[in-house]
């Protein structure tokens, strides 16, 4: 129903409104129907008691927001998509792929494989289904200036694809801040939007890392309760991009030593219980001999906790047996 109704015909809204929502990030029923009075009411300076009607009309039009049977949520959740990490074990672990709809976070400290797993998703997601690829493009948010087109080639060359055309496929923009960070969410919204009719539309969003910024910026306790409200946001805008376009989010994380740890391993993940509880499945990787690394998968709505065993090499993620 969402697709035979504009921005402009909605109720409180004209077209002046319109494109000051398009401008902000709200360029469907959708978005609009998942936003909230606060935000909306930013974003196109009109009070929250109209932007409370513009929301309420938007989820009458896009039937959203209302309760469901659990038998609907059933068949609804079979347009789930999965996506291949190119590693039969890690596969295994995460029940046969990466989750679309989805926040999957990988923390381990440097050189444990995370930038490795998002450059060879950007590649995976471009596959065609049948090859357990969702036939898609990839968005890039690089906070630490670790992207490299290279490591795109050498991974295609491993397995005998054409990098230049998977480069094309890649979407990629380095974030300086915390705040220009999650401005490319919405920016990322926008493109997702540009890109939904074409032969590659966005079904994957990486961020690299999620936390370097924010742990820089917000120094202290008394910054603690800014930084993680701005954190839950972002979290929350990539949340909703993940639903609206049946994407996959994917968050690289990076992790501290615990001091009064005395027993087992004392690395815990920047983030704190607002990450925790928002990231549907979180991986910890951490290094093994060589090129060998170790993937635990920590907490899962519907998996259970496990391991599996994986290498980074000059092709890729593979698996020991692959």
């Amino acid at each position: 129903m969402s697709e035979k109704i504009s921005l402009d015909e909605l109720p409180g809204v004209g077209v002046a409104t319109a494109e000051k929502l398009k401008d902000a990030g709200f360029g469907s029923i959708e978005a609009i129907a998942v936003a909230s009075p606060s935000e909306l009411a930013g974003a196109a300076e009109i009070g929250e008691t109209v932007a409370a009607k513009i929301i309420k009309a938007a989820r009458d039009a896009a039937d959203v927001g209302g309760f469901e049977t659990g038998d609907i949520v059933f068949e609804r959740r079979k347009q789930v998509g999965k996506l291949t990490t190119g590693c039969n074990p890690l596969n295994e672990l995460l029940g046969g792929g990466i989750e679309t709809q989805s926040i999957t976070e990988f923390y381990g400290e440097f050189g444990s494989g995370k930038t490795q797993i998002a450059h060879q998703l950007a590649i995976n997601v471009q596959l065609p289904k049948e090859k357990s690829g969702l036939s898609g493009s990839a968005i890039i948010i690089d906070t630490e200036n670790t992207f490299r087109p290279e490591r795109i080639q050498q991974m295609a060359e491993g397995v005998g694809l054409d990098y230049e055309g998977l480069l094309k496929n890649i979407h990629v923009a380095r974030a300086y801040n915390s705040s220009h960070q999650m401005l490319l969410v919405e920016r990322a919204s926008e493109l997702a939007e540009q890109l939904k009719e074409s032969d590659y539309p966005v079904r994957l969003i990486v961020v690299d890392s999620l936390t370097a910024h924010f742990r820089a910026e917000y120094i202290g306790r008394g910054t603690l309760a800014n930084r993680q409200q701005q954190l839950n946001k972002h979290l929350h805008d990539l949340m909703r991009f993940g639903d609206l376009n049946n994407a996959v989010v994917m968050v690289t994380n990076q992790v501290m030593s615990k001091p009064d740890a005395f027993f087992g391993d004392p690395t815990r993940p920047i983030g704190g219980h607002i990450l925790g509880h928002t990231a549907t499945f979180r991986l910890y990787l951490r290094k093994s001999k060589g090129e060998k690394r170790i993937a635990r998968l920590v907490d899962s709505p519907s998996l259970p906790e496990g391991e599996a065993v994986f290498s980074v090499t000059k092709e890729g993620i593979v698996g020991l047996e692959d």
